[in-house]
């Protein structure tokens, strides 16, 4: 895993709550939800092909 990956995680949990929260006091709570989800599925999308490794690599190692 590479460290590059843990502060762009960073950067967008930031900017997302951020963005959440003024989204949320402007009276707006729909666009506020929309982009947390937007930045949940960024996230997932970067985090996903390393799960994907993890579970083939205990596949690999336990033989099944």
């Amino acid at each position: 895993m590479d460290i590059n990956l843990i502060f762009r995680i960073a950067a967008v949990g930031i900017l997302v709550s951020i963005l959440s929260q003024v989204l949320k006091h402007s009276g707006r709570e729909e666009q506020a939800f929309l982009a947390s989800l937007a930045g949940l599925i960024l996230v997932l999308s970067w985090v996903l092909p390393y799960i994907y490794d993890l579970f083939q690599t205990i596949r690999r190692l336990f033989a099944l």
